[in-house]
């Protein structure tokens, strides 16, 4: 009877437009956020920043879609994609990252490849308010697993013993 010609992603938790909420979310599935978030996301599904979606939070999910404006650090296990009226202001973590034209991505990124395992969520050192407002002006930092690939890289090699000159006769 009705017919719809829109498809609609589908969402399990929805923050509408004209909605103000505060505090610390996680959650197993989806969650798409049309109004204004302030707090840490934490989400085991994707997470959809709808272009009226106005988000201060360190966000960790599956996939991020952002076509509204995220102030915080973002990691995903999946992909990052910034719409064209996307913004993202802060850094980003992911194995995956597009960025259409005209969407901004205003801070850092570092690609890695993740596997479930070794994926910790951000953890905040002060409130995405804090960060946001000019509080101590640093982001959060991520804390890695031991058996994170990435935790290996920025790590350097053992100095070894000796001068250069007697290891490169050594070897």
């Amino acid at each position: 009877m009705f017919k719809e010609n829109k498809r609609w992603s589908v969402a399990d938790t929805l923050i509408g437009q004209g909605t103000h909420a505060e505090g610390k979310m996680t959650c197993e599935a989806s969650l798409r956020i049309e109004g204004e978030y302030q707090g840490d996301i934490e989400c085991k599904a994707d997470v959809i920043i709808g272009e009226s979606g106005v988000v201060r939070s360190n966000i960790f999910a599956r996939d991020i879609t952002i076509t509204g404006k995220v102030y915080g650090d973002v990691v995903t296990t999946g992909r990052l994609t910034i719409m064209s009226s996307g913004q993202l202001h802060g850094t980003a973590t992911t194995s995956s990252l597009l960025v259409q034209d005209g969407g901004i991505l205003s801070g850092s990124c570092r690609m890695e490849q993740r596997t479930q395992q070794t994926v910790t969520p951000p953890v905040a050192t002060n409130s995405v308010a804090d960060s946001v407002s000019g509080g101590s002006g640093q982001s959060a930092p991520l804390n890695r697993s031991a058996g994170d690939p990435a935790a290996s890289r920025e790590t350097r090699e053992p100095v070894r013993e000796g001068s250069v000159k007697e290891r490169r006769q050594a070897g």
